[in-house]
């Protein structure tokens, strides 16, 4: 059974003024925690976590696992408590992500120490599967024209220049330690302002000089698009960040499981970023580009 179900009132008033889902089918009923024995899978509220949320959740259908989805959610602030009650049942995070959210102390690392200290960290009813190798991770992207003028080819270059540089990002990026608060701690980097924009709006307003330097994800093809230049990130701030889903145990049979497991063993940083392109660029519906993906690697 395919079907996407309303957010809870309480998941709607937290997420307030949040990027809406321009990939999310329209209609649908129910409520909260979806119907009987569904497993209800979420996403946050930009493209990317929409399409692995489309991928996960189709590769569980194929194998007859009854799916409900809860699309463009908000922030991890707002979701993580979802999953952790029950109304959701699969979110596809990232493990480096998830680990500094539960953890802000934690230190960075591989991918197998980031598992290790996530799963470490977890409450009891919580756990993550499998780790894909397709990876995507936060970074501090410039115009060419900007790390030209200043000379930027890494996060460390920016101590001497931030002061007059505006940064832009997802208002939650301002209080993370993978975020604004690492910048200044690992880097000694202070930006000029913060401006909170909506993730879909960051690239416009880098091209269009209302702020020389955004948050934007390392698979986001608008990068290569427009010949931006992400910095890099030597002291590794930003640390491992692998599509891994977390699961509500309780929720997720075996079925769903080896389902879920598949799709992260075939996944890949390439694939990402191609799968990105056709739905950012392209503009195709994600639910169809999930599909055909998942027919390609005979997973559906």
């Amino acid at each position: 059974m395919y079907k996407r179900i309303a957010l809870p009132l309480a998941a709607l008033l937290l997420t307030g003024c949040g990027a809406s889902d321009p990939y999310a089918e329209e209609g649908g009923g129910g409520s909260g925690g979806g119907s009987g024995d569904a497993v209800v899978i979420g996403s946050a509220d930009f493209p990317e976590s929409t399409l692995l949320a489309e991928i996960y959740g189709r590769a569980m259908e194929a194998e007859g696992v009854e799916v409900d989805y809860q699309l463009g959610i908000g922030s991890r602030e707002v979701y993580y408590s979802q999953i952790e009650s029950g109304n959701l049942s699969v979110f596809p995070e990232y493990n480096g992500a998830i680990l500094a959210y539960l953890d802000e102390n934690a230190p960075t690392g591989s991918s197998e120490e980031t598992n290790q200290r996530v799963t470490e960290a977890l409450p009891e009813g919580l756990e993550i599967l499998d780790s894909s190798s397709a990876e995507n991770k936060d970074s501090v992207t410039v115009t060419s024209e900007v790390a030209e003028e200043h000379g930027l080819a890494s996060l460390e270059d920016l101590a001497g220049a931030a002061g007059e540089l505006t940064l832009g990002g997802p208002p939650e990026f301002e209080t993370r330690q993978q975020g604004v608060v690492g910048l200044a701690d690992v880097y000694g980097v202070e930006f000029g302002e913060f401006r909170s924009l909506e993730v879909a709006l960051l690239t416009q307003a880098l091209l269009d000089g209302d702020i020389q330097a955004a948050n934007l994800f390392t698979t986001d093809p608008q990068i290569t698009a427009n010949d931006f230049v992400v910095l890099e990130d030597p002291e590794n701030l930003f640390g491992a960040q692998n599509i891994t889903p977390l699961v509500n145990g309780e929720q997720v049979d075996e079925t769903a499981r080896g389902a879920l497991n598949a799709v992260s063993a075939a996944l890949t940083t390439e694939a990402l970023t191609q799968l990105n392109e056709r739905v950012v660029i392209g503009n195709e519906n994600a639910a169809d580009v999930a599909q055909e993906w998942l027919e390609q690697e005979g997973l559906a």
